[in-house]
């Protein structure tokens, strides 16, 4: 197998060839034929998450084919087209596996950080947190939807049902997120970083009722916003954005320092959260509205050995977007 592999943090990805994986019990191996470069890809190479599996192989927005199967695996078949999210494993005996909070499980594994990812031709996955993917767009445009939708769909289902959503940071899962939000009939005000009139141009693009900086106030105050760009200043900025009772949503797995703020914009009942990771339940939800409100991702392609390029790419903010490698 091929693979880009990450030796240390803060290093460039080292194009290697690999002997190829076999599935333990439980497990399949994917040949990967698209795999999404997300976010939190850039927090494990910039060494921003602590603790990766070094060396690893990063990625976690994986589609493929099941080419080969081990032992006790139900419900998958050789040649069927599967996704393989960041949630890779769970322990199912701690106290949030057995409430069905699995995302805040004691003893996870996430792929592409603490077990090998999708930068590769070939894959290994946890069987039971892989997902079919009959019926939905090909390779390419799905594979933003196992994180960048997943995380987003998940925040916002936190965010409740705000009729006024902000979206701060406005990349693969705002243009994702804004996509369901304006199906489900709110009003979307998107905030990208100021003086950026590409971004402010294609969340119009996509149906935002308002685009702005996110040094701007919105015309009318938000029921709730979602913050995905990882910067500790917008979170004062969108208390400031909400309304009395309103949400702000953080769905980043990391985010710079909050700067301290005056208690009077948390005051009148808004209310400020975390999503952390995903459920199985998140993914079987979503991967079923995005194909009923027809979301269409944005996505520019890479081969595989310009991972770094396009890791650069989300790094300089020069996407609009998601980018996707391509074995």
């Amino acid at each position: 197998m091929r693979a880009m592999v990450l030796d240390k943090p803060g290093l460039p990805l080292v194009e290697r060839d690999l002997p190829d994986p076999h599935p333990a019990s439980g497990e399949i191996r994917v040949r990967v034929s698209a795999c999404g470069v997300c976010r939190t890809d850039l927090h494990v190479v910039d060494g921003e998450l602590p603790h990766p599996m070094l060396p690893i192989i990063p990625g976690h927005e994986i589609v493929g084919i099941v080419d080969e199967i081990g032992s006790s695996v139900e419900g998958l078949k050789l040649g069927q087209r599967v996704g393989i999210p960041w949630l890779g494993h769970t322990c199912g005996v701690c106290p949030y596996c057995r409430s069905h909070r699995e995302n805040l499980c004691d003893d996870p594994l996430f792929t592409g950080y603490t077990r090998n990812g999708g930068y590769a031709t070939l894959a290994i996955a946890d069987a039971a947190y892989a997902f079919p993917l009959d019926g939905l767009g090909d390779d390419v445009s799905v594979a933003p939807l196992l994180c960048a939708g997943l995380i987003g769909w998940r925040s916002l289902v936190l965010a409740g049902e705000a009729a006024r959503l902000g979206i701060y940071g406005f990349g693969a899962a705002g243009h994702i997120v804004l996509q369901v939000a304006r199906a489900q009939g709110r009003k979307v005000f998107a905030f990208s970083k100021p003086g950026d009139e590409a971004a402010e141009d294609f969340a119009r693009s996509l149906g935002a009722d308002w685009a702005g900086g996110s040094d701007e106030m919105p015309p009318e105050l938000l029921d709730a916003a979602i913050i995905y760009a990882p910067v500790g200043e917008l979170v004062p900025a969108a208390l400031r954005a909400v309304a009395k009772g309103g949400r702000v949503v953080c769905a980043g797995i990391h985010m710079s320092d909050i700067p301290s703020f005056p208690y009077s914009i948390l005051w009148e009942e808004r209310q400020l959260l975390s999503v952390a990771n995903l459920t199985r339940q998140d993914a079987v939800d979503f991967l079923r509205v995005a194909p009923a409100v027809g979301v269409h991702t944005t996505t520019v392609a890479y081969p595989l050995a310009r991972a770094n390029e396009a890791l650069d790419d989300l790094r300089q903010g020069r996407l609009n977007g998601a980018a996707v490698l391509v074995p």
